[in-house]
């Protein structure tokens, strides 16, 4: 898994009960992008984080230079 400072990353549920999770990247901590994250959650809690197969990460919009 690879991500970089602003991506988001989202927890899939693994039960119906439960909602997915979704959150920022404010650090990356592991080489090259590597885990571990420290993440801030859409309820601003932070938490560093280590993902799971139940993640996925969606890269930040980067602006197209000209």
């Amino acid at each position: 898994m690879h991500a970089s400072i602003g991506d988001l990353i989202r927890f899939h549920s693994n039960t119906v009960e439960t909602q997915d999770r979704h959150g920022e990247i404010l650090e990356v901590r592991g080489p090259n992008g590597a885990p571990p994250y420290l993440v801030k959650f859409s309820d601003d809690h932070e938490a560093l984080i280590y993902p799971g197969p139940d993640s996925i990460i969606e890269p930040q919009r980067r602006a197209r230079h000209s």
